[in-house]
C-alpha cells in the first residue's frame, strides 16, 4: 500500500466517527449561536494554521495548500472564524496538506532535527519512539496533552502502517497526518470545567485559557512555557496569569501579534487581490501592493511597540518606512540597499500624515480606474471609528459617479454632489463623503495630485462637526476624535474574545477605555488590560454537565458573566 493510500485509509477511520461528528456539530451552529457570549469555537485562520506549522516544525517545512477561505464578520476575520466550518472540499484540502507536511517532517532532510528519537530499526515499528514523537508534537498541535484515547490509536496506527510499508517513518507520517487534519487541531475549542474555588460556578480550563491568551497576543498557539503554566495551574492564579502576560508582551513575538491584529482590522488580506488599470497607473504592481501593506504594518509596530507611542498619533505621524518602489508612488527618493526598507519622514508641509494617507489605505479603498471618496469615507467610519455604514440599495444608479469624462462634472466632488441628490443616497453619503473628499488629492494608486481633469481639487471636509481644509486636517480630526481610541478598545476586546461583544458588555469596554486613556493610549497597556480582564475568560454554566466533555461547544452556552475589569 502506498503512503498516500495508507494515510487516506487511516484518516477515514479516525475522521469517520467522533472527529467528523465534531465538524458536523460545529457546522450546525446558527449565526446567533456563534455570535453569543461565552465559550467559543473558532476555526484556525489560514495565517494561524501556517504559523503553527512553522512554530512546531520550522520554516523549512512548507505548509502551503488550498483551504476554505477565511471570511470577515463585524469587521474582523477573527470573528468570521467563529461562523465557519469545513466543507467537504476544504477537508480534502486539509488532508492533502497534512500528508505533504507529514512527508516533509519524516524526510531524511528533517527527521534528525524534528524527531526526538531514532527507531531501533528503520524498517520496522517502534512504539516507544512513535509514542514519544506523537505525544510531543500532539501537545503543541492540540494546545494541550493528548489523552490516551487520542494517542494510543495513533501509536497503533503507526505500527500497523510501518509493518505494511516496512518503513518506520512512513508509519509515523501516517499517524501525524491524522493529527493535522483532526478538528482538535483545526478548531480552537474553549473547554469549561467546574471551578473548585466557587462551588456551582464554571471556568475555562487552563489550556483553553492559554490558547485564548496566545492567539490574542501572538496570533499563534501557546509555546511550551505557556503550556507548562497551564499544566501546573499557574494560569488560574492572578499572579501566574500576570507573569505570563508580561513575559509574552516583552517577547519579540508580540510584534507578530500586533501585525496580525492590524492586518485584520484594516482588511489587508484584500491587498492580495488589488489591481489597478495598467494603462492609467503603470507604476502600480503586485509588489507595490505587498510593500504598501508592509509599510503600514512597519509603521504601526515601530510607533506602537518600539517607541510605545500614543495610538492616536498614527493618524498624524509622518514617520514611516519606504522601499524604492514605494518611493516611485510617493514621488520621493529612497536610498535603501538592495531595494530594501529605509526609514523615512515626510516633511511638515507634506500631506502624507498618518496611516490613512498611505498607499495601503487610499489604494485599497478605491476602484481600479478612479478614486472613491465614498469607499474611503466608509472605511474610515467602519475601521477606525466602528460606525456601521449601510450598504447602498440595489437599484441605485451610479452612472454619474462612474463617468469621469463627464464635461459637466469634472471632479469627484461634483459627481458625488449630482449623484447624492437622489433621496435614497443622501443619508449615507453625508456620513462618508465629507471625510473621503479630504483624501481626493491622492489618486487611486496612492500618488499625490493637485487637480482632476484640469480642475483644482477641493479637499475640504468634515468629521462630526469638525471642519478642515485638507488631508492634514482630517488626520488631526481623527487624532482628536474620542471614537478612534474607543473603537480600538471595542474591536481589540472582540478580537481577543473571538466573538461579537454584546451591548451588556459596555461597562467592560468603558472601563478598558478609561485604563487606555490613563495609560496615555499606549497599545501594550491596552493589550495587558484586556489579557488580565476577568471577563475575557468568563463563562456561563452549561445547561448539562456532560456537555463539557463533548468535542464541540454546545449551542446553548450563551452570555458570559460580566465582572469589573481588574
Amino acid at each position: 500500500m502506498t503512503f498516500n493510500a495508507t494515510v487516506s485509509k487511516y484518516t477515514t477511520i479516525l475522521l469517520g466517527g467522533a472527529a467528523l461528528a465534531t465538524i458536523a456539530a460545529v457546522s450546525a451552529f446558527s449565526a446567533d449561536d456563534a455570535a453569543s457570549a461565552g465559550p467559543a469555537t473558532l476555526r484556525l485562520t489560514t495565517a494561524q494554521y501556517r504559523q503553527i506549522i512553522g512554530d512546531v516544525f520550522g520554516p523549512t517545512v512548507n505548509a502551503g495548500g488550498r483551504f476554505d477561505p477565511d471570511i470577515r464578520y463585524n469587521g474582523l476575520v477573527q470573528l468570521g472564524a467563529g461562523r465557519v466550518s469545513i466543507t467537504a472540499s476544504g477537508l480534502e484540502g486539509y488532508d492533502a496538506t497534512a500528508r505533504k507536511i507529514a512527508e516533509q517532517v519524516v524526510s531524511k532532510d528533517h527527521r534528525a532535527t524534528l524527531m526526538p528519537c531514532a527507531p531501533k530499526a528503520a524498517d520496522a515499528a517502534d512504539d516507544a519512539c512513535a509514542r514519544q514523537f506523537l505525544s510531543d508534537v500532539g501537545r503543541l498541535l492540540y494546545r494541550r496533552p493528548l489523552s490516551d484515547g487520542e494517542l494510543n490509536p495513533r501509536v497503533a496506527m503507526a505500527a500497523q502502517s510501518a509493518a505494511t510499508s516496512k518503513d518506520f517513518y512512513s508509519g509515523v507520517a501516517t499517524a501525524l497526518s491524522t493529527l493535522l487534519v483532526s478538528p482538535q487541531f483545526l478548531f480552537r475549542q474553549d473547554k469549561i470545567e467546574a471551578d473548585p474555588k466557587q462551588p456551582g460556578q464554571f471556568r475555562l480550563d487552563a489550556y483553553s485559557k492559554a490558547s485564548k491568551l496566545s492567539f490574542f497576543l501572538w496570533n499563534a498557539a501557546p509555546d511550551p512555557l505557556l503550556l507548562k503554566a497551564a499544566e501546573n495551574g499557574e494560569l488560574h492564579t492572578p499572579q501566574g496569569l500576570a507573569k505570563q502576560v508580561d513575559r509574552m508582551l516583552a517577547s519579540p513575538r508580540i510584534e507578530g501579534g500586533v501585525r496580525a491584529y492590524f492586518s485584520d482590522m484594516f482588511g489587508f488580506q484584500d491587498l492580495a487581490y488589488l489591481g489597478k488599470d495598467a494603462a492609467l497607473y503603470p507604476n502600480f504592481s503586485v509588489q507595490v501592493a505587498q510593500d504598501a501593506e508592509e509599510q503600514t504594518l512597519r509603521t504601526m509596530v515601530d510607533h506602537l511597540i518600539t517607541q510605545k507611542g500614543d495610538y492616536r498619533d498614527i493618524f498624524t505621524t509622518r514617520e514611516t518606512f519606504l522601499t524604492p518602489i514605494l518611493g516611485s508612488i510617493y514621488n520621493v527618493p529612497v536610498a535603501a540597499p538592495d531595494g530594501g526598507w529605509a526609514p523615512y519622514k515626510f516633511p511638515d508641509a507634506d500631506p502624507h500624515n498618518g496611516i490613512q494617507m498611505q498607499v495601503s489605505f487610499v489604494a485599497l479603498h478605491s476602484h481600479p480606474g478612479r478614486t472613491s471618496p465614498t469607499l474611503r469615507g466608509k472605511a474610515l467610519r467602519e475601521m477606525i471609528l466602528c460606525q456601521r455604514v449601510p450598504d447602498p440599495p440595489g437599484n441605485v444608479n451610479f452612472t454619474v459617479v462612474q463617468d469621469t469624462a463627464n464635461p459637466l462634472f469634472k471632479t469627484a466632488r461634483e459627481r458625488l454632489k449630482a449623484h447624492a441628490t437622489e433621496a435614497m443616497c443622501t443619508g449615507c453619503h453625508k456620513i462618508t463623503d465629507p471625510m473621503g473628499l479630504a483624501m481626493e488629492n491622492f489618486d487611486t494608486a496612492g500618488a499625490y495630485r493637485l487637480d482632476e481633469n484640469g480642475v483644482k481639487i477641493d479637499a475640504s471636509g468634515e468629521l462630526d462637526a469638525v471642519k478642515f481644509t485638507d488631508a492634514i486636517g482630517l488626520g488631526r480630526a481623527l487624532h482628536d476624535s474620542p471614537r478612534a481610541p474607543a473603537c480600538l478598545v471595542e474591536r481589540m476586546y472582540s478580537y481577543a474574545s473571538g466573538r461579537t461583544i454584546s451591548p451588556a458588555e459596555a461597562p467592560v469596554t468603558k472601563a478598558l477605555g478609561e485604563k487606555f486613556a490613563g495609560a496615555k493610549y499606549k497599545l501594550p497597556d491596552l493589550m495587558r488590560a484586556i489579557a488580565l480582564s476577568d471577563t475575557l475568560y468568563a463563562v456561563k454554566a452549561p445547561p448539562q454537565t456532560e456537555a463539557m466533555n463533548t468535542p464541540a461547544i454546545p449551542a446553548e452556552q450563551k452570555n458570559a458573566r460580566l465582572e469589573n475589569v481588574k
